[in-house]
């Protein structure tokens, strides 16, 4: 693999001696690491190679070793420089290399000063680390990856890749057979068999191939937050919109719909980058009143859950659990507080079995709310559009005075004549209201019996999502399905384990598994149809492709051009300006962004549709809306962009939303990822 162009760096000169970089015998300009081109003279390349940490001193990337040196060198690979110690016992005693080692520590401590400074606030030495080490060792872990793949041992793959290769074996001496031993006597019987036994082996061996190369993945929650989360300091990591996918009330209990809800409320990420919203698709007033309860008994079952650490949070699930509750709970309180929870939320289970109760039977005249007006909502087929925020910066507080996730309710409107797309409407109604109102950059959508499991699954999602090596182009992270109330013999096959447990994580062994409709954390920005952020080696023939046509012949700088050309096409790093409303009106002439260059103001609106708003937020690649919008107006293009004949004559469900996304995101180059290693989301069984 060739070495990255140097790009975007402050000059040719290496950052640890002051030398000039130079140039390969190519002539092109030397690179020691491809992940990160820090600028590093082929000198000191080699000296860290041979005597150092055999690594990138920014990205701590273990160095690849060039055409013309030694295979590898035997030293110690974690070397960490003290500057209180002799350099000599590190092996530095060259008066030159003290020097290089000098100036490079100071640049380091220079750039590391503003994220690090909080932490050498009165603290001494330390012993063996100096006064600095363990600010430096905390940049250091910020710096690493925030999840790594884990391959399966291969004492487990062998034997199952040695029984496929028997299986393929016998299964074309088997095919040899049928096709050279033809039936004479029932030719067209034998035919017809001998065709339907080909194409059974050919999904076979297409299954298989999924199934080579499973992997499992790991995550690393602390390093999450010393990059963007940590403690004292603002957080920076990206909001995320939750989605609550419901229809009728009387088949999916309000109930369960309640416990999902209050378990993405009390998910341990920060209340205000988490945005519920829970699609109502039937109309239902039983829906919306059981909401409001929910709301009013957040206020009290959010503040208990973080306070004593509560998992998991759906109260109906944390309740029934026949286990030690006192177990690691050190608060006195805790026990009082705890049986007087539990009472509240029988209250609330009470106060929900009513409604239940109340809505068997619809009156002739219609519901009616509480002001007397009729619910809108009456006729599920024709009705217009409904949002109603409960929770938020509005009021949305709970008894100890903290703010509350946001939480909306939203209807769609529904018209006698038009096409709704049922679900896949609903999301895609989901998509645009979230964007004009909170505008996350990443989208979670669950049904209504699935509730959160593990109040961290929003971070290692995040992991994955803003990880800085490929983040930016992943499509999804895809959860697997997990169920309670499964009898001990599984008799239905409910855990689905050949799917959840093998395919998927052959899938992601290869670029990633499939979508299977919830549990899934999407990247906004694919959603949208924009490309991923790729590098060389992305745009580079896979593993398939090179093993089938070959290595490509190399020209004086034909791939180079090639890949130079392609990424200025289409896949170039994302520095999209935030727009605001006035700007979209007038037009996108005078911004930088190449999408706004190449888009007009109406090839955007046959795209994205007619709202200025919403197609604003399409730009604002970081999420969020600005802090200057007024909630009256955004409220008001909520409901325009849910209306019925919204996406009429665009290109809603062909180029943008989830309807076409597993085919784009193999086209465009988007990966997808598997969370396995803790169980998530759960769900009830149908």
């Amino acid at each position: 693999m060739q070495p990255k162009p140097l790009k975007n760096l402050n000059g040719q000169t290496c950052q640890i001696c002051g030398d000039n970089v130079g140039l390969t015998a190519m002539g092109d300009i030397f690179v020691a690491c491809n992940e990160c081109a820090f600028p590093v003279c082929r000198p000191c390349y080699e000296y860290e190679r041979k005597d150092g940490t055999q690594s990138c001193p920014q990205c701590k990337t273990r160095y690849k070793r060039h055409k013309g040196l030694a295979a590898r060198y035997s030293n110690s690979s974690n070397l960490i420089v003290d500057p209180s110690k002799d350099l000599n016992s590190y092996g530095l005693g060259n008066v030159d290399w003290k020097e290089r080692v000098e100036g490079w520590k100071l640049k380091q401590e220079k750039n590391m000063m503003q994220v690090t400074g909080k932490y050498s606030e009165g603290k001494g030495d330390i012993e063996g680390t100096g006064s600095n080490g363990e600010e430096l060792q905390m940049a250091d872990d910020a710096r690493q990856p925030l999840s790594r793949v884990v391959p399966i041992p291969s004492s487990h793959l062998t034997p199952y890749r040695v029984v496929i290769i028997l299986r393929l074996i016998i299964l074309g001496f088997f095919l040899q057979y049928r096709v050279t031993h033809p039936v004479k006597d029932a030719y067209p019987l034998w035919l017809t068999s001998v065709i339907c036994e080909i194409w059974f082996a050919l999904s076979w061996l297409l299954d298989q191939f999924p199934k080579w190369y499973p992997v499992n993945r790991e995550t690393y929650l602390d390093r999450l937050a010393l990059r963007y989360d940590r403690e004292g300091e603002p957080s920076q990591l990206a909001p995320v919109d939750i989605f609550v996918s419901t229809v009728d009330p009387l088949k999916e209990p309000p109930l369960v719909t309640a416990n999902t809800v209050l378990s993405i409320l009390a998910v341990d990420y920060p209340v205000d980058k988490v945005s519920c919203y829970v699609s109502d698709d039937g109309s239902a007033m039983l829906t919306f009143e059981a909401l409001s309860e929910t709301a009013e008994f957040a206020r009290k079952w959010v503040p208990f859950c973080k306070k004593h650490n509560i998992e998991p949070r759906a109260p109906e699930f944390y309740f029934a659990q026949k286990i030690d509750y006192l177990k690691d709970k050190i608060q006195p309180s805790f026990v009082k507080e705890r049986r007087a929870m539990k009472r509240e939320y029988e209250e609330f289970k009470v106060r929900i079995n009513a409604l239940v109760a109340k809505a068997q039977k619809m009156p002739e005249e219609g519901w009616t709310m509480q002001d007397g007006t009729p619910w809108p909502g009456n006729n599920p087929r024709d009705h217009p559009g409904m949002i109603q925020v409960f929770l938020g910066r509005s009021g949305g507080l709970d008894t100890d005075g903290n703010e509350l996730p946001r939480l909306v309710y939203v209807s769609r409107e529904k018209r006698p004549g038009f096409q709704h797309h049922k679900k896949a409407g609903a999301m895609n109604a989901l998509i645009r209201v979230s964007a004009v109102l909170t505008n996350g950059a990443y989208l979670l959508n669950v049904d209504c019996d699935h509730y959160f499991n593990n109040s961290k699954a929003l971070k290692e999602a995040m992991c994955f999502m803003m990880d800085p090596a490929y983040g930016k182009k992943t499509c999804y992270v895809q959860f697997p399905q997990r169920f309670d109330g499964i009898d001990l013999h599984d008799r239905y096959a409910n855990r689905n384990i050949v799917f959840f447990d093998i395919n998927l994580k052959g899938l992601d062994g290869i670029q990633g598994p499939v979508y299977v409709g919830t549990g899934c954390c999407f990247n906004r920005q694919a959603l949208y149809g924009y490309d991923p952020v790729l590098t060389e080696e992305d745009l580079e023939p896979n593993i398939i492709v090179k093993g089938c046509c070959g290595p490509r012949k190399k020209g004086k700088g034909s791939n180079k051009k090639y890949i130079d050309k392609k990424r200025a096409m289409k896949r170039t790093e994302s520095t999209v300006p935030i727009f605001n409303m006035e700007d979209i009106e007038e037009g996108v002439e005078g911004y930088d962004d190449e999408r706004s260059l190449l888009m007009s103001q109406k090839s955007l609106e046959k795209r994205f549709g007619q709202s200025p708003v919403f197609i604003a937020a399409t730009f604002m690649e970081q999420g969020g809306i600005p802090p200057t919008t007024n909630p009256a107006s955004l409220l008001k293009e909520a409901i325009h962009v849910i209306s019925c004949g919204y996406e009429d004559k665009t290109e809603w469900g062909k180029e943008v939303s989830s309807c076409s996304l597993v085919v784009c995101m193999l086209v465009v180059g988007y990966q997808s990822i598997a969370c396995h290693h803790a169980q998530h989301l759960r769900g009830l069984l149908p």
